[in-house]
């Protein structure tokens, strides 16, 4: 059994009349406080997929994020896009331990344009968009040396000017819940929900 606790002692706590009415303005505010204290993948999230039988669960990329919401790549036949394809809500958590928060999001998935998808791919290492081509995502392959020699073709084949293949690109989660968490001592942790209804965001409290 692990005994080990952890009080949570370093944040002020949130104050609902202190807090922007806007999710996503202040998402940009932890995010920028994120991006400055966290050396690696602070755009890391869980995202929570259905697929009929389960929820599954991996951790991906936040790429950008925007009023629209929060965009990832992937193979669209990959599991997760095809999960979404089949039942487009999902989830995407954000926890930042150095900084005692977590931010959980849920809604609905939808593609990006081709145009917005084509600018990412393009602006990837050479090697990763060699890699879009070479790994057909979630898929059984009979062993490491079988994608090795596939990306070997691929780059004799490829020169710099790679197109985006059609079967890869972006997602976006577009927000209906997003919930603000902050470690607070004793466990009275902040917990602050806001609901789009009717096109506008609704506030409340939750307790710990």
């Amino acid at each position: 059994m692990i005994k080990k606790r952890t009080d949570y002692l370093i944040n002020e706590p949130l104050e609902e009349g202190n807090l922007n009415p806007d999710p996503m303005l202040l998402f940009g505010q932890w995010y920028e406080l994120a991006a400055k204290e966290i050396d690696k993948d602070p755009n890391a999230m869980a995202l929570s997929t259905y697929d009929g039988e389960y929820p599954r669960t991996r951790i991906v990329l936040m790429k950008e994020f925007s009023d629209q919401g929060f965009v990832y790549f992937t193979n669209y036949s990959s599991d997760k896009a095809e999960e979404t394809k089949a039942h487009p809500k999902a989830s995407i958590t954000f926890y930042w331990k150095e900084l005692e928060r977590q931010v959980r999001v849920q809604g609905l998935v939808e593609k990006i344009s081709d145009q917005a998808s084509d600018q990412y791919y393009n602006s990837r290492p050479l090697g990763s968009r060699i890699g879009a081509w070479a790994s057909p995502q979630s898929k059984e392959i009979p062993n490491r040396e079988w994608l090795e020699e596939k990306v070997k073709e691929l780059s004799n084949e490829f020169t710099a000017s790679i197109k985006r293949p059609a079967y890869w690109g972006g997602l976006r989660l577009v927000p209906e819940k997003i919930e603000f968490w902050q470690g607070q001592s004793s466990r009275l942790h902040d917990r602050i929900l806001y609901t789009k209804e009717e096109g506008q965001w609704a506030m409340k409290r939750l307790a710990p």
